[in-house]
Order: structure tokens, then C-alpha cells, then sequence
């Protein structure tokens, strides 16, 4: 990673990824300017989707992956990394791609079950793509606004994980919530959505990313044996759903073609819907276009 990749993750850190655990107090919104599911479920491993390629980091198996086997091959392997990235994690679209990518989390859990009803609606008026990474509890509060997602072509479906938990295998913990502890709480933290969105979609999310996004490498190797490939984030659209509209609008219209954006759409008292409504039409006036994930990464 060079040294100006390394500062740019550094300043996001300061804008917190926890948008789903509630408001934060004011100066961490100022900060952030700156800057159990089943142990024994044999998981498919393919990440094809109809019209699309498997994922070349991803490739499907003969046999289904299972928790022991995640256990066996991980359980004493020592991270030696431990944030935004890690060797396997996107962060970016391709060199050649100029399209922008907008992705939005949906967290669940307490102060993280709201739908953001004014974000999609912008979306589908005017026609812009996104990837939705959704948490298995947003689902569980969420049925039928899940259900029309996921029939809608012009979203698709990514895994947030089961718990919205940091994904390590040692316990490290990011803005106050405790990461998985083990191969084995990773496992169930991927899975357990994993499963839930396979039957939902009725085929596996090609892409996951973390509770906060942050990871080791261990775990963001466990990913991708899982059939799904880590996706984190080269700009941070709305700061954890911290930003005003205004702080939104700015950030996200300063996308250069490439990247991929997170922000929220479980809460709809934030700025983001607000932001993001402004600064579409102006990347769309500066030749922009906007992608899912699944048409940029093969």
C-alpha cells in the first residue's frame, strides 16, 4: 500500500463506519468532518449470478465450505493487519472504469432498522444503480421493503453480515463494537446472512463487507474462501450517516471516476438522502455515470 493510500485510509478512519449503532454525540460528528446463526449449514461457495462471471478471487467448488473447515484451516492463523485494508479488499473499481460506484449499508440492530425512503426513491427516479449491503437484522425488521429490493434490477443485494460485527479473529473492536473473536465467529458472522440472502435471492450475495468495514487479513482471507469477495471503500460518503447534507454533497460530488462510495440508507433523519440527491445530477453534468458493483468487477 503506498504511503498516500496509506494517509487517505487514515482520514476516513476519522469519519466512524458505526452509522448503524445510533447518533453519535457532536464532536464525534466533527471528528468525522475531518476525516447465532447455525454452526453446522454447509455454505455454497458459488458467486455467479445469472448474466454475470464468477469471481476470479472466488471461484465455486465442488464441495460446500463448511464452519469446521474454516476452523481447521484458520483457527491458529495470526492477522497481521488490522482496518480497511487488507490483501484481497476492493477498494476501488478497476484502473479503466470511470463509472462511480454508490453503495449504501443497511446495519439494523438498535438505531439501525430506519429505511431511508427519500435515498431510493431519488435512485429509482432517476435511474442511478447502486449495490445495497444489507445486514441480516435490517432484513428481519424489513421484510417486504426487502422483498422489493431485491426484485428491483436496478439495485443488487451484497452481504453486511449476520451480527453488523468488525471482522477479526482475535476481538479487536472498531468505534466501541466488538469484532468476532475467531475463525469460527467470522464463519458465523459471513454465513449466517450468507444463508439467509442465498434463500431470499435464491443465489449467493457476491460481495460482503463488515460491520464498520474494518477487518484483519485472516478474516478477509475467510471471505473470500466463503465464495464472496471483501468490498471496502475509497470515499466516505456521509461519515457513519454523521454528515450534514451539505458535507454529503460535497464529498460525494468530489468522486473521481473509480471509486467506490459508502454511505447509509437505514437512517432517514441523516443528511445522506439530502447529499446524495445534490451531488448525483452534478456528477451526471460532469460526465459521471453510476454502477453496481456486480457490472464493474468481473
Amino acid at each position: 500500500m503506498t504511503p498516500s493510500r496509506r494517509a487517505v485510509l487514515a482520514a476516513m478512519a476519522g469519519g466512524a463506519l458505526a452509522g448503524c449503532a445510533g447518533p453519535r454525540s457532536a464532536a464525534d460528528r466533527s471528528a468525522s468532518v475531518t476525516g447465532s446463526p447455525s454452526t453446522s449449514a454447509a455454505i455454497p461457495t458459488s458467486t455467479s449470478t445469472p448474466g454475470s462471471s464468477p469471481s476470479a478471487t472466488a471461484p465455486s467448488t465442488s464441495r460446500a465450505v463448511t464452519r469446521a473447515d474454516i476452523v481447521a484451516r484458520y483457527g491458529h492463523a495470526v492477522p497481521h493487519t488490522w482496518g480497511f485494508d487488507a490483501p484481497a479488499v476492493v477498494h476501488a473499481l478497476p484502473a479503466a472504469e470511470r463509472a462511480i460506484a454508490l453503495t449504501f449499508d443497511a446495519c439494523g440492530g438498535p438505531g439501525g432498522s430506519g429505511y431511508d425512503r427519500a435515498l431510493i426513491d431519488f435512485l429509482r427516479r432517476r435511474e442511478i444503480p447502486a449495490t445495497l449491503f444489507i445486514n441480516s437484522r435490517w432484513i428481519d425488521a424489513n421484510p417486504a421493503v426487502f422483498r422489493r429490493l431485491a426484485a428491483e434490477p436496478l439495485f443488487e443485494i451484497a452481504n453486511h453480515g449476520t451480527r453488523h460485527r468488525p471482522l477479526s479473529v482475535t476481538g479487536r473492536s472498531a468505534y466501541g463494537i466488538p469484532g468476532t473473536r475467531s475463525a469460527a465467529e467470522v464463519y458465523d458472522e459471513i454465513s449466517g446472512n450468507q444463508t439467509k440472502l442465498t434463500r431470499l435471492l435464491g443465489t449467493p450475495p457476491r460481495f460482503f463487507r463488515s460491520g464498520t468495514a474494518y477487518c484483519d487479513d485472516v478474516a478477509a482471507r475467510i471471505v473470500t474462501a466463503l465464495g464472496e469477495r471483501f468490498v471496502s471503500f475509497s470515499v466516505n460518503g456521509d461519515g457513519g450517516a454523521t454528515f450534514t447534507p451539505e458535507q454529503v454533497r460535497s464529498t460525494v460530488a468530489a468522486a473521481p471516476g473509480g471509486s467506490i462510495v459508502i454511505c447509509h440508507m437505514n437512517h432517514p433523519r441523516g443528511g445522506t438522502a439530502r447529499g446524495i440527491t445534490a451531488a448525483v445530477p452534478q456528477l451526471l453534468a460532469t460526465g459521471h455515470s453510476f454502477t453496481r458493483l456486480s457490472d464493474a468487477l468481473h
